[in-house]
């Protein structure tokens, strides 16, 4: 991955203090899907998130919410039924195979919503960082189809899990079991998955004062850290999981 430090992003403090978020951890509204505006965001543990104001206007906003929720590395709680699948081998989990593909499915429609927060933009935005190799991709197949996945950025030691999909039961949930293995090996520090569910809270995931989550990500993101790769072809231990 490559190296990032301050003076890389140029000017980094077009970020409003970070105490400053309102309830519903929204900071500022503006700014550019661009690569560096991204990474400068990340770098201050902020997130864009495009936004709709009175149901028609689009708006980019940048987050960066009291609580943050994380699942801590080594903790993830992995039910019996998706260990018993992840062993038998249905699944295969690679990494950074099929990017487009993956974010093209998070893009999609979901049950119960209207439409999704990740536009156009914001897939051309990060293309652009995985190109850069600081955004990757999880896919998860079952015999040559894709049928799941998740996307996140890293730096450092630092991972953003961003958005996942599915077409088959317990994809995404595979792609996020082989993906905290993964994490704790390679010796990353923090996982972020931004906004808590109920889903991500019965995997584990906790909620982390703002000023702790900031303290620990400004720690994690110094490390030497490389995302490396994922192929349970190869390394079918990260599917013993359990």
């Amino acid at each position: 991955m490559p190296k990032i430090d301050r003076t890389m992003l140029g000017d980094i403090d077009v970020f409003p203090d970070r105490g400053t978020a309102d309830e519903y951890g929204l900071l500022c509204i503006g700014g550019e899907l661009t690569p560096w505006w991204v990474l400068a965001a990340y770098f201050q543990g902020i997130f864009p998130w495009p936004i709709q104001v009175d149901d028609q206007e689009e708006v980019l906003g940048w987050f960066c919410p009291d609580p943050r929720a994380v699942i801590p590395p080594g903790v993830m709680h992995i039910p019996k039924r998706l260990q018993r699948k992840l062993r038998s081998g249905r699944f295969r989990v690679t990494s950074d195979q099929a990017f487009d593909a993956v974010i093209a499915g998070c893009a999609g429609p979901r049950q119960g919503q209207d439409g999704t927060w990740i536009t156009a933009e914001l897939i051309e935005g990060y293309r652009e960082l995985h190109q850069l190799g600081f955004v990757h991709s999880l896919e998860v197949w079952e015999s040559d189809t894709l049928v799941g996945g998740v996307y996140g950025l890293s730096i450092g030691g630092y991972f953003s899990a961003e958005s996942m999909f599915h077409t088959v039961s317990d994809a995404s949930k595979a792609a996020l079991a082989v993906l905290g293995r993964h994490l704790v090996e390679q010796g990353f520090t923090l996982w972020d998955i931004q906004q808590n569910s109920e889903h991500c809270s019965r995997l584990g995931a906790i909620e982390m004062p703002r000023e702790a989550f900031l303290a620990q990500h400004a720690a994690s993101i110094s490390l030497d850290v490389e995302f490396g790769e994922i192929d349970t072809n190869t390394n079918s231990h990260l599917l013993l999981i359990g």
